[in-house]
């Protein structure tokens, strides 16, 4: 298991950056002295609450709809171990590794705040857990996004306690009593109020929203490349990119998307020929409106980063100690901040890959894309060129459609509707992952049909970070115009080169770094 850097965990929450370097770089976690003291100072409060007779929820009483039982001190390490057992209780496919490493520092991390009430030593076996690479067995359904992401988080505490299955560092299935065993790791045995505070976070759908702007951040400006070459493979005009017209409609992320297209665009040689055999009045909407398309989308993931980074400094817990001993619960498990935008950004990448769609399908139809072979084939009827390329774009079009539809628009009641108002939140974080993953193929199949489409107009020179994005797609394993072959390869090869930054990164020595 590779590790990168350290991270350290304060009471003041973490960064989106750390979130991503531990569940996808393995970055260790240091506990730092001031949440070890603050965490100390949190269960003292917690132990002298457990020591009186008046009943308070979650260190002497049952929970959820069985809140009003008192529960004495002789059965409540069993409560404890008991809520972490029956809530485990997920059903369906793992999610991926990263995710619950994402859940799991994201726990920890409310944890280190000292608004939980959890003993110093129980935070650092969720760090030793992590350091060691054992990723808990976190199922696909099981969590409703109010009262946190109970089951998920659950079947991490399951690890920590020694029981259930996880996955080792050389990505073996073991019983986890044997690999925390083999690594060291005592299993805890959870006191007061520690079972609860374990599972009863926005942990799971934040750091997939967390990972998700990561991913998308790269997509965006790979989409704003690709619409550029389409725009200059379909000789249209870069004027609608000139930074005053964007002025008078002062969205930002409009003007950074018109600003990198104008930038990738700049010296070549296929623009403004939108007047010579076949004139144009105008471009069509998919490439003339590309900056308002994609600007929107970005613009909406400054909202999600705004929430993403007020989450991150949250302690999401209840009930919750504050400073002043006492202990109240409250409703700030609730996923709602954190779903909504999950499905905004869902919304928006759909719209993204329709508009990519459109254009890709321009540059295949011989009557709409001014001058180039049909499905950009090199023998039309011999050779079918990228006409089911596009079939397959528009496949991942009409899914993205339908996971655009919000689940934070759902609720289902849950315990004997004492829970009667739920977020949702893990079902829109699960969809948006699909949705982050066809739009990077959407965007693949547009760079594979451009790239090709520029090559095809011979005796025009391409602008010279097209040129760039050319020779590194070609390097990648992309190959350019010619006979049929089979597509598939092609398109991974496209697909991973988007994916891994690649894109931008052929750019931006060209143009400077893009917005």
């Amino acid at each position: 298991m590779h590790s990168v850097g350290t991270v350290a965990l304060g009471t003041s929450g973490t960064t989106a950056a750390d979130v991503v370097a531990v569940a996808r770089g393995n970055a260790r976690i240091e506990l730092s002295a001031e949440a070890l003291t603050a965490l100390a100072a949190a269960r003292g409060i917690v132990d002298a609450l457990a020591a009186k007779p008046e009943p308070v929820y979650g260190v002497s009483t049952g929970f959820g709809a069985l809140a009003s039982r008192h529960i004495g001190p002789d059965l409540r390490a069993q409560l404890q171990r008991n809520i972490v057992r029956s809530h485990a209780a997920g059903m369906g496919p793992r999610v991926e590794r990263e995710v619950v490493r994402a859940l799991m520092f994201l726990r920890l991390k409310t944890v280190c705040s000292g608004h939980t009430g959890v003993r110093p030593e129980v935070a650092q076996t969720m760090a030793d857990v992590l350091n060691a690479g054992i990723t808990p067995v976190v199922h696909e359904y099981g969590s409703l996004g109010c009262s946190g992401d109970l089951a998920p988080l659950s079947h991490c505490a399951l690890t920590l306690m020694g029981e259930g299955d996880a996955e080792g560092p050389d990505g073996e299935l073991r019983p986890a009593g044997e690999l925390l065993a083999a690594h060291g790791i005592t299993p805890v045995e959870l006191r007061e109020k520690e079972g609860l505070a374990l599972l009863n976070g926005t942990d799971g759908m934040l750091g997939m929203l967390v990972m998700a702007l990561a991913d998308l951040e790269t997509l965006y400006k790979s989409a704003d490349i690709t619409a550029a070459l389409t725009l200059e493979a379909l000789l249209g005009t870069d004027k609608v990119l000139a930074p005053e017209l964007h002025a008078i409609r002062p969205h930002p992320g409009q003007a950074a998307s018109a600003a990198n297209m104008l930038a990738v665009l700049a010296g070549s040689g296929l623009t403004g020929h939108h007047q010579d055999d076949a004139p144009r009045v105008q471009d069509a909407y998919s490439v003339r409106c590309a900056p308002q398309v994609a600007g929107a989308g970005r613009d909406t993931m400054a909202h999600a980063r705004l929430v993403a980074e007020r989450e991150l400094a949250a302690a999401v817990d209840n009930p919750v100690v504050l400073p002043d001993g006492r202990v109240e619960s409250n409703g700030n498990f609730h996923g709602a901040p954190v779903a909504y935008v999950l499905d905004f950004l869902a919304i928006a990448a759909a719209d993204l890959g329709s508009i990519a769609e459109r254009r890709t399908d321009r540059l295949l139809d011989k009557n709409r894309s001014h001058g180039l072979p049909p499905f950009l084939a090199d023998d039309a009827g011999v050779d079918s060129g990228l006409m089911i390329a596009q079939y397959t774009q528009a496949a991942l079009v009409s899914e993205m459609k339908r996971l655009a539809v919000p689940a934070s628009a759902d609720s289902i009641p849950s315990s004997a509707m004492q829970e009667d108002h739920v977020s949702m939140g893990w079902s829109a974080a699960r969809k948006l992952r699909t949705t982050v993953d066809n739009l990077a193929r959407i965007v693949a199949i547009e760079l594979y049909a451009a790239t090709r489409a520029v090559e095809l107009r011979e005796g025009l020179t391409p602008a010279p970070a097209t040129q760039a994005v050319i020779e590194a797609v070609r390097k990648a394993g992309v190959e350019g115009p010619g006979p049929d072959r089979f597509l598939a390869p092609d398109l991974a090869a496209a697909d991973a080169f988007v994916r891994s930054g690649a894109l931008v990164t052929a750019v931006e020595p060209v143009t400077g770094p893009l917005a």
